[in-house]
């Protein structure tokens, strides 16, 4: 987020003032209402605390809140649970870049091979060898709400489309035990994600080509698969976007919603080339000038 913050300083916030950054570890993820999820919580009760500071450092004016990627899962949860009335009062703007809802084909192959080749040029765009293990890569699958029975993983003997999603995670040497958690804790929170009843600017690069379909055709998961692109900014997939807009748009209680898509643009090049950094800064300053 470095050169979004550059920018942002450039027009006058300044780090500690007017201008907060909440970290995580995304290793972990939100799980299902009622289910334990101790590093996420904590998350969650930092960054109300540092909403409400932020608001009383900057008398009393509501926030706006601005999320990369994985963050804007994140903060779409932390929202949802969160009493409307605070909501109203403490978030002014939700500018969610680079995410839409529903996860990515793409996810599926590091869940899916036991190793990856270290040529491989997948590794640098998404979590990197040994993420079978955190729970966020879960929470990115496909969800059924958004790609159904549309074949996403393609073998000879099967095809895995995101309603076969445990079928997929047995075939891929996950354990019962493990696909059990998948069932309880991460599919509950990808088929309840909801319209964050604030304010939501949805900025998302397109243009790129998507993974949208990947062959392991003699259903060797560790070997390099054929991929069938769509579009999207090179790791969210337009679909999801689109998705996105549907579920807005279902909820009459939504009120102001805009998505924007900028032509060309890579999922990190969102919040590092010059043109599409300058369209998310004047985003975030038309918000704030709103009263």
């Amino acid at each position: 987020m470095e050169r979004l913050v550059e920018a942002l300083e450039e027009e006058g916030y300044a780090e500690g003032e007017n201008l907060f950054g909440a970290p995580y570890d995304f290793r972990y993820a939100p799980a299902a209402p009622g289910l334990p999820s101790g590093v996420f919580s904590d998350f969650t009760s930092r960054l109300r605390r540092l909403v409400e500071r932020a608001s009383e450092r900057n008398g009393g004016k509501p926030v706006i809140l601005v999320t990369h990627s994985l963050g804007g899962l994140f903060a779409m949860v932390f929202l949802d649970r969160t009493p409307l009335p605070w909501r109203r009062r403490y978030i002014k703007h939700f500018v969610m870049l680079c995410l839409g809802v529903g996860g990515s084909p793409l996810n599926m192959w590091p869940l899916a091979a036991s190793s990856i080749p270290s040529s491989s040029s997948l590794v640098g765009s998404v979590l990197t060898y040994g993420n079978r293990s955190f729970a966020s890569m879960f929470s990115l699958l496909p969800s059924p709400a958004v790609y159904g029975d549309t074949p996403l993983v393609i073998t000879r003997a099967k095809n895995y489309s995101a309603d076969d999603m445990p079928e997929f995670l047995s075939a891929a040497g996950f354990s019962d035990d493990e696909v059990a958690l998948y069932r309880a804790r991460a599919l509950p929170v990808t088929l309840d994600l909801r319209a964050p009843l604030v304010p939501l600017t949805s900025i998302n690069g397109v243009g790129v080509p998507t993974v949208d379909k990947l062959v392991f055709w003699d259903g060797n998961f560790s070997a390099k698969p054929q991929v069938v692109n769509g579009d999207g900014d090179g790791q969210i997939n337009l679909d999801t976007v689109l998705a996105l807009e549907r579920l807005i748009g279902d909820d009459p209680d939504q009120g102001y919603f805009k998505s924007i898509l900028i032509p060309n643009t890579t999922h990190k090049g969102v919040i590092s080339d010059e043109l599409a950094l300058k369209r998310v800064v004047s985003e975030i300053l038309g918000a704030n000038s709103i009263n």
